[in-house]
């Protein structure tokens, strides 16, 4: 899990461009949105393009599960695993 958890954390340094961030600095089980990074709607939306583009994910961002997914980094490896063994 290690690897995909910092892989998915580089991504989303690279895709927000967080250039004051570094993978460490990001708990896998802290919040994404609010009180965590702090990140908005924008972000997810760039977020989710970013996991469609790399990872072949298509999210509905309407779904409860998709706000689920986007909560942690340890639930976006979660939900990269489940799609590469759906896949």
């Amino acid at each position: 899990m290690s690897n995909l958890a910092d892989e998915l954390k580089q991504m989303i340094i690279d895709v927000l461009v967080l250039e004051d961030i570094s993978i460490q600095d990001i708990d896998n089980e802290a919040p994404l949105f609010n009180e965590g990074l702090g990140l908005d709607s924008i972000d997810a939306l760039e977020l989710g393009l970013a996991l469609k583009k790399r990872y072949n994910i298509h999210l509905n961002a309407e779904s409860e599960d998709t706000k689920k997914y986007f909560q942690s980094i340890q639930s976006l490896v979660q939900l990269v695993e489940m799609q590469a063994q759906a896949g």
